[in-house]
């Protein structure tokens, strides 16, 4: 089936037994009822049993999957009163992030995140989601209005990584990521930041200086691939299952390490089952963290983001030292 994934093959397989039996059922004189039931509870069962031990490079493949929600996706349903804001007023407008001014139940608010596309001409459009270095000033520009007028910044993080290109690097890629880190941490505005799917590398941290970093269950948060990693480690891309088990790159293991603040729960199967229902998932932890964000005054917030920055690190260290797996 297009857009199932490998582990969740015997959920597939036992789902289709169960349709093809009720359209035998239908099509015949034979009652099936009770064996139907007995396979929609071993169905139920095998549903919890896999989808709460999903592995590190099942996440890595959800994270990945096609239909994933967007960042779009979410303002349509998260926001009113959207108004995209286009350009970074030095080169161009980059299509691989999005932002403007929107209404966050009734709060005026600056949203921004990374978006690639839901087919391949789309993704052609937004560059599959890796932005050019006047995405990341484009950002900048909005986030600097924002701290000038006075609105939270809300950022989704979902990208392979900042464009490598030749053209990218001509225009300041690395500048235009380490201008977005330094600026960000003295703004005197809220920042909440949600990884959405793949958090990957400084295109990711370009966006990622809050002081609340929120992650779906099932989205990823590393400064390299895992195939990138097995290739430096292994000299082969095919270890990527391997590393992805190491590199603790997943909502679970972030969370424990305190790099993110809080992990939001995922409907089964991953956040593309149902978006709807993944946004209103997503919309209580949103609500609460900036709710708690908004009782600081500017001078609080960027000692409470700093504070944050620097601890990170202190767990794993500590942990290293006394020898705790």
């Amino acid at each position: 089936m297009v857009g199932e994934l490998g582990f969740e093959k015997p959920i597939i397989e036992l789902r289709q037994k169960i349709a093809d039996l009720k359209v035998f059922t239908k099509e015949s004189d034979v009652d099936l009822t009770s064996e139907i039931e007995k396979l929609e509870s071993r169905l139920g069962k095998l549903e919890k049993d896999i989808y709460s031990n999903i592995k590190p490079w099942d996440r890595v493949q959800i994270a990945r999957h096609p239909n994933r929600p967007t960042t779009l996706d979410y303002i349509s349903i998260l926001f009113t009163d959207f108004f995209e804001c286009h350009g970074d007023r030095t080169f161009g407008d980059d299509e691989a992030i999005v932002g403007g001014i929107a209404k966050y139940h009734g709060l005026p608010v600056t949203v921004i995140g990374h978006q690639r596309g839901k087919d391949t001409k789309e993704n052609i459009r937004r560059n599959f989601g890796m932005p050019h270095p006047e995405g990341y000033r484009k950002a900048l520009r909005l986030m600097k209005q924002a701290d000038k007028f006075g609105r939270p910044i809300i950022c989704f993080i979902d990208t392979k990584g900042a464009y490598p290109g030749k053209s990218a690097e001509e225009r300041g890629q690395s500048e235009a990521i380490a201008r977005n880190l330094f600026e960000m941490g003295g703004f005197t505005v809220p920042i909440i930041c949600v990884v959405i799917g793949e958090g990957g590398s400084g295109g990711a941290l370009a966006l990622g200086v809050g002081n609340h970093i929120l992650m779906l269950e099932n989205s990823t948060y590393s400064v390299i691939s895992p195939e990138g990693a097995a290739s430096i480690l292994w000299k082969d891309s095919s270890h990527a299952k391997q590393a992805a088990e190491s590199m603790k790159i997943t909502a679970p293991d972030l969370k424990e390490l305190e790099i993110v603040d809080e992990v939001i729960p995922e409907v089964k199967g991953g956040a593309h089952k149902d978006v709807n229902e993944q946004a209103v998932k997503m919309d209580a932890v949103l609500k609460n963290s900036l709710k708690d964000l908004l009782t600081m005054n500017g001078e609080q917030l960027v000692a409470h983001r700093y504070e944050k920055f620097k601890k990170i690190g202190e767990i794993s260290l500590l942990k290293d030292i006394i020898g705790v797996n």
